[in-house]
């Protein structure tokens, strides 16, 4: 059973996915925060695994309670939920170590989806805001490729994995360099079993950490 903390400075938000996650059988809600520092009490009590937390809050904001969650207790994982598809602070919470980014819109099942997955220790990125955290990274993050990680991946590879971290789809991606929508499909399979991950939004993370996404 997955141990889930809610934190938002809406009571109704709360209250709506406490409701929502009900009827997800291996998801239990153990409690309810309304700012970062409710927030920060509340995991030292509850000892949640995985914590859904907004980001402009009172007292507290989810950037600041997420930086020193990542502090205090590294093996609890957050997962920012919020109903901003992008501003300076969604860059701020991923720095500050925030496992991924999930829009309030976002729909039941995908929700559930991502809680699973961050609990298992991988990341999750809308892919509304990928392409736009893309756009921020690209001005502040690595100077250059991980040699290490772009051995993993043929030149092939690199270049569709960059492609995708941009949010093109299989075709688009086919119909920039050339080949077919199959080979392609291909491809980003052979990517995520050679980068170990599960989804496209997985597989931004990765191209964004380690350099080798471009514009």
């Amino acid at each position: 059973m997955i141990r889930l903390l809610i934190c938002d400075d809406q009571t109704f938000v709360c209250e709506g996915l406490r409701a929502i996650f009900r009827t997800a059988e291996d998801i239990d809600v153990v409690g309810l925060a309304y700012n970062g520092e409710e927030a920060l009490n509340l995991v030292e009590a509850l000892r949640p695994d995985v914590v859904l937390m907004d980001l402009k809050m009172p007292v507290m904001n989810g950037v600041q309670a997420t930086a020193r969650l990542r502090e205090r207790h590294p093996e609890v994982k957050v997962l920012v939920l919020t109903t901003y598809d992008f501003d300076e602070w969604v860059f701020e919470a991923v720095r500050a170590g925030a496992r991924g980014y999930l829009l309030k819109d976002t729909p039941r099942e995908q929700l559930f989806a991502a809680v699973r997955g961050t609990h298992e220790g991988k990341s999750y990125i809308d892919p509304a805001v990928a392409p736009r955290l893309l756009d921020q990274v690209s001005g502040s993050g690595p100077s250059g490729p991980n040699p290490e990680a772009a051995r993993l991946l043929s030149e092939r590879e690199l270049e569709v994995l960059g492609l995708l971290a941009q949010g093109l789809t299989n075709q688009e991606i086919a119909a920039r360099l050339f080949l077919s929508e199959g080979t392609v499909k291909n491809y980003v399979s052979s990517i995520f079993t050679k980068i170990n991950v599960a989804d496209r939004t997985q597989a931004t993370i990765f191209a964004l950490r380690n350099g080798l996404a471009k514009l």
